[in-house]
């Protein structure tokens, strides 16, 4: 139990943002509104919904915006400047979690799994070796026009099959020549994660002193749920790994959406609650706003523990 006298640390929430700034707007009050978290924002480049985003003194928007494409680098690039916001505040985090525009709060309680938790690192793994299947997206040079989404069966889509194909066969064109280490493995899984302070930093320093683990996945495909399972994973940290994100999502079947989450509706909600995950995603508010509403009203980024303890000792101090 917590003591009285003691700090509480707050939570720093990191989002990667493009459009819908109405909904953004009730996702962050789902964070702040109990003055247990921050909002870091990283806005694409694309967008300009700047001056739509709430202004609170837990919301920071970085002034450095970024062209964020799908399949690129450039997702990892939006993630690694959040990290750095975080770490430049100078606020002792106890989590630093990663969400999108389009995700929501769905049920409580993460404020007192953080609470809990013994630093553990939150984040979907699965190791990948040499000869696995999806390795050719690691092991491929690819270029930038085959980093791009394709949602219907473009030319680009089928050339980029065809290369998959052809490395599993053991065909290399466009091999990835960059540097890596034999004794580092491989793993990836979705983009989403909550890390403690420590490891934030942790990842930063490796980064810094190792250019040369950046430069492998400049031109690979989706990096993003590659580099930092990858990392954490070949590091000290990785007896802290929990294969888990908190995230319920729902995969399309169809062709064009089979590598997207479907969107979400009201038909939703007996799913989602069955999970047990705390998040959920995609909501769109164009699609369908009265599922946002009805989670927006119901949850908050809160302590139950804490609101309990509170009623019978004296409030712990908040930084």
């Amino acid at each position: 139990m917590r003591k009285l006298g003691q700090v509480l640390k707050k939570t720093a929430f990191i989002l990667q943002i493009h459009k819908n700034p109405n909904q953004v707007n009730q996702f962050i009050q789902q964070l702040i509104q109990n003055d247990l978290a921050d909002v870091y924002i990283h806005i694409d480049k694309k967008s300009n919904i700047k001056d739509e985003i709430i202004k609170d003194s837990h919301v920071h928007i970085l002034e450095e915006q970024l062209n964020c494409e799908w399949g690129d680098i450039s997702q990892v690039d939006c993630t690694l400047l959040l990290f750095k916001e975080v770490i430049k505040s100078g606020i002792d985090y106890d989590y630093v979690v990663l969400k999108s525009g389009q995700d929501l709060l769905v049920r409580d309680g993460l404020k007192d799994l953080f609470l809990e938790a013994d630093d553990q690192i939150y984040i979907k793994i699965k190791e990948e070796t040499r000869r696995s299947l999806n390795m050719g997206l690691m092991m491929i040079n690819w270029p930038k026009i085959a980093r791009k989404r394709y949602t219907n069966r473009h030319p680009v889509r089928m050339i980029r099959r065809l290369l998959l194909l052809l490395y599993r066969r053991g065909i290399h064109l466009f091999k990835n020549k960059n540097y890596w280490p034999e004794h580092y493995h491989f793993y990836n899984g979705s983009q989403w994660f909550s890390l403690p302070l420590d490891v934030v930093k942790y990842i930063l320093d490796f980064l810094d002193e190792n250019k040369w683990y950046y430069q492998f996945f400049k031109n690979t495909l989706c990096p993003d749920e590659w580099f930092f399972q990858t990392l954490l994973m070949n590091s000290p940290y990785k007896s802290k790994v929990i294969n888990e994100n908190f995230v319920y999502l729902k995969w399309g079947v169809e062709l064009e959406k089979r590598n997207s989450p479907e969107l979400l509706s009201e038909m939703d909600i007996k799913d989602i609650g069955a999970s047990k995950k705390f998040f959920a995603r995609k909501f769109d508010e164009k699609y369908n706003q009265a599922v946002i509403d009805y989670y927006v009203k119901r949850y908050s980024f809160q302590s139950k523990k804490l609101l309990y303890r509170n009623s019978q000792e004296e409030a712990p101090q908040v930084l």
